[in-house]
């Protein structure tokens, strides 16, 4: 999928969430796409999840 067919879609959900659950959905929706979006990018980067919540607690 195309980042314009995503940004589309996107939009569409946020739109509908404003409409039919008010401005806190609005945010709601917008906040987690956001999370959602830096974590696919992070991941198609390469990154590691684990190793963002993986904590070292023996160096000190």
């Amino acid at each position: 999928m195309g980042k314009d067919a995503l940004g589309l879609w996107g939009g569409v959900a946020l739109g509908c969430a404003g409409w039919f659950g008010g401005f806190g959905a609005f945010l709601l929706v917008a906040v987690l796409g956001g999370a959602g979006y830096a974590a696919g990018g992070f991941l198609e980067r390469g990154g590691d999840l684990r190793a963002l919540l993986v904590t070292d607690r023996g160096r000190r």
